[in-house]
C-alpha cells in the first residue's frame, strides 16, 4: 500500500526550509498553486495558442486557455468524487489531507499545457522533427545521447514540468514553488526520453532529471530504476489525464460541430451513444424532455455535450477508486479512459474513428499544422546558429531578440540549444508568425 501521507505534501519546491505561512492567507497550501498559476504570464499566453483549430474568426472554438480552464473544472469533479468516496473507507489514514485532492488536480490540470508550443500538438512534432531530419541534425554529436532524445522525441508533458519548476534567469528559486504534490501529478510520464521509445511520451528532459528525483525520493513514489531514472505515476495523474480525455476528446466534437465539419445528426448521435436506452432510461427521458424545450442547435449539442461529461467524470472516478490497491504495483494501472465500461467505451471508440475521420483531418487543421512546421523550423535555425555561433552580424542582432530569461547558465551545447527551444515554445500562435515574417524579410515593422 502507498503512502499518501507521504504522497500529499504541502513541501513548495524552493521554499523547503519554509516552515510557516501566512495566517491571514484564508487560501489553502494547495489553493495557492493555483492561483499561483492562473495569475501567470505562461497561463495567460495560452489564450493565443492552437488548441485544434485555428483561432478563431467570426465562430469561437477552443484555445490551450479555455481548454486548461474547463480541464481543471472536470479535474475539480473528479478528485472531489474520490474525496467523498474516500472518506468513508476507513482503510486510508489521510483523512486530514483527503479534502485537498480536487484542489491538487484542478491545479495540476490547469498546468498540464503550459509546456506546448504554438499551433497545436504539431508543434511538438515540429520542434522534434527539426532535430531529427532538419537543421538541428549537425548538433547530434555535440551532446549526450540522453541529451539529443531530449530534443528529438519533445515533449509538451516534460517542458511544462520544466516551466513549472526551472530557475529561468531572473527568476526566483523553484520557478512557480509549487508544491512537490501537485508537480508530481502533473508528470504523465515519469521517466526520461532513453525509456520512452523514440516517442514523444517522457516526462522531463535531462535538466530537469535530479530535481524530478528529488520531489519523487520526498513523495516516496515507487522507483522501478535509476539509471535510466523511472517512477510510477504518482496516483493524481490518472486523474489529471482522464480529465484531459474527457475534454479534449468530447470538447473537439463539439467544436466540429459549430464549424459545420460534423452535422447536428452526426453531433447528437455520437453523443447519445454514451447512454444505455435500458440502464440510462431516466436519464435519456430526461435528456428527450429538455431537448423539446431547446430549439438553438448550438445549445443542444452543448447540453449533450455536458450530460457526457458529467456521465465520464462519474465512471472515471469510479474506476479510480476501485483501483486504489493497485497503484504500487508495476503494469497493473491503465489509462482510466481506455478502462470504461459500455456504453461509453464504444462510443468513445466511434468518436476517435470519427474525430481522425473528420476533424483531425479538416483542410484547416492541416493547413495549420503545415504553417507550424515552417515557421517553428525557421525560428529554430535562426536563433540556434545565433547561440552558437555568436560573433557574426546576424546572429549579433538575433540574440538581441531573445529575452533575458532564455539566457541558459549552462553553456554546453544542450544548455545552449535548450535555451532557443525554451523560447520558441513558450511563444504564442500570433507572436512566432509575427517573428517568422520579420526575420525572413517577408514583412518589416512600421511597413503596411
Amino acid at each position: 500500500m502507498i503512502n499518501w501521507d507521504k504522497l500529499i505534501t504541502d513541501c513548495r519546491l524552493g521554499l523547503e526550509d519554509r516552515t510557516t505561512r501566512d495566517d491571514e492567507d484564508i487560501r489553502s497550501t494547495f489553493q495557492r498553486d493555483y492561483d499561483r498559476i492562473i495569475f501567470s504570464s505562461p497561463f495567460r499566453r495560452l489564450q493565443d495558442k492552437t488548441q485544434v483549430f485555428p483561432l478563431p474568426g467570426s465562430i469561437f472554438v477552443h484555445n490551450r486557455l479555455t481548454h486548461s480552464l474547463e480541464v481543471a473544472s472536470v479535474g475539480r469533479s473528479l478528485g472531489n468524487l474520490v474525496a467523498v468516496a474516500l472518506k468513508k473507507n476507513q482503510q486510508f489514514h489521510f483523512q486530514d489531507i483527503i479534502g485537498e485532492i480536487g484542489t491538487i488536480v484542478s491545479a495540476a490540470c490547469l498546468a498540464h499545457d503550459l509546456g506546448n508550443p504554438p499551433f497545436g500538438h504539431s508543434g511538438e512534432s515540429a520542434i522534434a522533427d527539426f532535430f531529427k531530419r532538419g537543421g538541428g541534425l549537425k548538433y547530434q554529436n555535440d551532446v549526450s545521447v540522453e541529451q539529443w532524445l531530449d530534443f528529438t522525441c519533445f515533449e509538451g508533458n516534460a517542458n511544462a514540468f520544466r516551466v513549472l519548476s526551472h530557475q529561468f534567469s531572473g527568476k526566483r528559486l523553484g520557478g512557480f514553488s509549487l508544491t512537490y504534490s501537485t508537480l508530481a501529478s502533473i508528470v504523465k510520464y515519469p521517466f526520461e526520453s532513453v525509456l520512452a521509445g523514440g516517442k514523444p511520451k517522457f516526462g522531463f528532459f535531462q535538466s530537469e532529471k535530479e530535481l524530478f528525483h528529488k520531489i519523487a525520493t520526498q513523495l516516496e513514489m515507487v522507483q522501478l530504476s535509476e539509471e535510466p531514472l523511472h517512477y510510477l505515476r504518482h496516483p493524481l495523474v490518472y486523474l489529471v489525464e482522464a480529465a484531459d480525455d474527457i475534454c479534449y476528446q468530447i470538447m473537439d466534437v463539439e467544436d466540429a460541430h459549430k464549424l459545420k465539419i460534423l452535422t447536428y445528426i452526426e453531433t447528437e448521435t455520437l453523443f447519445l451513444n454514451f447512454f444505455n436506452p435500458e440502464i440510462d432510461k431516466i436519464t435519456l427521458g430526461n435528456i428527450t424532455a429538455n431537448l423539446k424545450l431547446v430549439t438553438d442547435a448550438n445549445e443542444r449539442i452543448a447540453y449533450l455535450r455536458a450530460m457526457v461529461i458529467g456521465k465520464l467524470t462519474k465512471e472515471c472516478a469510479q474506476l479510480f477508486i476501485s483501483r486504489m490497491s493497485e497503484f504500487s504495483h508495476e503494469g497493473k494501472m491503465i489509462t482510466l479512459f481506455n478502462s470504461l465500461a459500455e456504453p461509453s467505451k464504444s462510443a468513445m471508440t466511434k468518436v476517435k474513428e470519427i474525430s481522425l475521420e473528420k476533424i483531425y483531418n479538416d483542410r484547416a487543421v492541416i493547413e495549420i499544422e503545415i504553417a507550424g512546421y515552417k515557421i517553428l523550423g525557421t525560428l529554430l535555425e535562426a536563433f540556434i546558429t545565433a547561440v552558437v555561433e555568436p560573433d557574426g552580424f546576424l546572429s549579433q542582432k538575433l540574440l538581441t531578440l531573445i529575452p533575458s530569461q532564455y539566457q541558459n547558465s549552462d553553456d554546453s551545447m544542450y544548455g545552449k540549444i535548450q535555451s532557443v527551444v525554451d523560447f520558441v515554445s513558450g511563444m504564442t500562435d500570433l507572436f512566432a508568425l509575427n517573428l517568422y515574417r520579420k526575420i525572413t524579410g517577408m514583412e518589416l515593422p512600421g511597413i503596411a
